[in-house]
């Protein structure tokens, strides 16, 4: 065995141990919620949509997903060819949104006080190590296939569906821990907050602006450090 196939087929383990690592944590957190609202009494449906709807839960979800594929893919094949078009994109996309969600939190949200039902662990690495895996899945994962620059933009598409999706779905749910006639999943895209929509929408356009320009410089890496397929 050379020293690349070693090296790969270690990184595709580490990616599987990983994407495990990641399911597990969502796992624990969606069953902490849920018996949380039993307990409380609150409505078990609403609870388990709204766990769904943090960019959070989905972004860890998605990449969790993208890990597995491509560690099964490689552990089947054991082949050193780039990632497939389609995989290498998404890969690409999910790896911009884990780095978002890391800064986001460390950021905005690490003073925050966390819910009662918040599992330790579990929030750890959906907001911090598996962000960083997927960093260092971008400086030093193998396989990477030279993407273009188009697969950048991209990247906007599901974090613009999800603000829609947030700001529509938000005044027509009542908060099950608050009793609010809204929900929204984080506080900086709530205009009853703070500044209002002015300040919402100044996130909005920060965050929109991260995620393109990060996206860029994950595709930038993945040109210097990929290949072509042949």
């Amino acid at each position: 065995m050379t020293t690349s196939t070693r090296w790969t087929t270690g990184w595709n383990i580490a990616r599987a141990v990983a994407a495990v690592s990641i399911i597990v944590a969502v796992v624990a957190q969606l069953v902490s919620s849920v018996a949380g609202a039993i307990d409380k009494g609150r409505d078990v449906v609403t609870t388990v949509a709204n766990f769904f709807s943090f960019f959070t839960i989905l972004s860890n979800v998605s990449a969790s997903i993208v890990l597995l594929l491509l560690a099964v893919r490689f552990l089947r094949r054991r082949s050193l060819d780039v990632d497939p078009p389609a995989l290498a994109t998404v890969l690409a996309w999910v790896s911009t949104y884990m780095i978002v969600t890391g800064i986001v939190y460390n950021l905005l949200l690490r003073g925050l006080p966390l819910q009662p039902e918040t599992v330790g662990w579990s929030n750890e690495i959906m907001h911090v190590w598996g962000p960083l895996f997927l960093l260092l899945d971008v400086l030093l994962g193998s396989g990477r296939r030279r993407l273009p620059w188009t697969a950048a933009l991209g990247a906007a598409i599901f974090p613009v569906v999800w603000i829609v999706y947030t700001l529509v779905r938000a005044p027509l749910i009542t908060n099950p821990t608050t009793g609010a006639p809204f929900w929204y999943p984080y506080p900086f895209l709530n205009p009853n907050e703070g500044g209002g929509w002015g300040s919402v929408v100044v996130y909005i356009v920060v965050i929109a602006v991260v995620i393109v320009g990060l996206a860029y410089g994950v595709v930038a890496i993945g040109r210097v450090r990929g290949r072509r397929a042949i």
